[in-house]
């Protein structure tokens, strides 16, 4: 049984029949109209305007970094590090074997010339020249005995020679006795020679009983003690050392190990300056006293030693303290100087900052830039000392108050936004 369809439709509306096998139309498409377009390209143009404001405007310009160029001071050095030193130190040992027995200098006493400091025990030495002695007056007897022998074999032959002149003593007789006064006389020369040798021997046996008693052989200050009391001093094979004397702390002097690329500008004096780590806060002042000619090789590095002089009245400096050195090699006075890193730097496209020539012995050319009216502008410049912060220019397009660049930087985008960490 049909039932009627439902509609929707309002009274008068006319619904559309769809037929069961009818295929579906698709609706033309719409035309966009001119104000669709237009606004269309303006939006273009917007995002296009607003790219080039972000990547344009947003770049900060070129900027550089300067220094200006005034007049100053440029002092070139040599730095190194040295030992304080006494000027002069004496070495004092012992020439003999013993035991010490008595000790009279320690660390620090003022000791004079002549002065005993340490005794090595004397009794082997004194039984030594005893002997000696004892052995001289014998010598000394015997010639006594022979000297008595010569002269009753002079009377002998006086005696003889009378008789011989009466032929009453046969001729023989005459030359024994003859014989006889010459033997006694060469035993007085034998007497005489060993005389001689034993004061030497005696002589030889009380120096070294003089050198049982160690004295200092100059005036200054013990820096160093080596021995005890009751210790065996052994001189066989080489002098040991018993004492360090300094004699004169007031004075003293730096050695300092300068390298050999440094060494040729370095010439006696020369003004030093140097610092110690006991006195942080002080410089103290020299001269360079001597450029010692021996060279010292310590894993293939080459250095010589630059001895400095100082003034040490109030016996601040003490013997063995560290001192960096500072040795003023060249200076120059109230002379036009700009920062060496002025030299080095190159706008791109500039080519390298290299390019120096040298003119005279000590005078290079070379290349600043100078920033006049907000651009770089290169000056030819001829350059002279340098100390590793401002080199002296000698002649150039240069005049106190310019500003010469050092270094740019090109600034980020404003709006640029920061990195993500990760």
């Amino acid at each position: 049984m049909n039932q009627p369809m439902k509609s929707d439709a309002l009274p008068g509306e006319q619904q559309p029949v769809s037929l069961p096998n009818a295929p579906k139309l698709t609706p033309p498409p719409r035309r966009l109209s001119a104000r669709a377009v237009l606004a269309a390209v303006a939006a273009i143009a917007a995002l296009a305007a607003l790219a080039w404001y972000w990547f344009a405007s947003g770049v900060e310009p070129m900027r550089y970094t300067t220094a200006v160029v005034a007049r100053g001071d440029i002092t070139k050095t040599v730095t190194a590090t040295g030992t304080v030193n006494p000027v002069l130190t004496i070495i004092v040992g012992s020439y003999i074997s013993g035991v010490i027995q008595e000790l009279h200098c320690d660390y620090n006493t003022e000791v004079k010339t002549g002065q005993v400091c340490a005794k090595i025990d004397p009794r082997p030495y004194q039984s030594v020249v005893d002997q000696n002695r004892a052995i001289l007056a014998v010598a000394n007897a015997q010639l006594v005995k022979d000297r008595a022998n010569f002269d009753y074999a002079q009377i002998n032959y006086d005696r003889n020679a009378r008789l011989a002149q009466t032929n009453a003593i046969a001729k023989d007789t005459l030359d024994i006795a003859r014989n006889a006064l010459d033997q006694a006389r060469a035993q007085i020369g034998v007497d005489e020679a060993t005389i001689q040798q034993r004061q030497a021997q005696l002589e030889a046996a009380e120096v070294n009983l003089g050198y049982t008693d160690i004295v200092s052989p100059v005036n200054g200050t013990v820096v160093s003690r080596n021995v005890t009391v009751g210790q065996t001093v052994a001189a066989s094979f080489q002098t040991p050392t018993l004492f360090l004397i300094a004699t004169d702390l007031t004075q003293m002097q730096v050695d300092t190990n300068v390298s050999e690329s440094d060494i040729g500008g370095i010439k006696t004096g020369n003004r030093a300056t140097f610092t110690v780590d006991a006195f942080p806060r002080r410089t103290f002042r020299g001269s360079v006293s001597q450029v010692r000619q021996s060279p010292q090789t310590v894993q293939n590095v080459v250095t010589y030693d630059v001895v400095t002089s100082v003034d040490n009245k109030d016996l601040a400096l003490k013997p063995g303290m560290t001192a960096a050195t500072r040795i003023v090699v060249d200076q120059r006075r109230d002379v036009l100087r700009v920062p060496s890193q002025a030299l080095r730097y190159s706008p791109p496209g500039q080519g390298p900052a290299g390019g120096a020539r040298r003119t005279r012995s000590a005078d290079v050319q070379g290349r600043v830039f100078v920033l006049r009216d907000g651009e770089p502008v290169a000056v030819s410049v001829t350059t002279g000392l340098d100390d590793d912060s401002f080199t002296e220019i000698v002649s150039g397009d240069l005049k106190a108050d310019d500003l010469v660049i050092t270094a740019e930087q090109r600034g980020a985008p404003k709006n640029a936004l920061p990195r993500p960490r990760l």
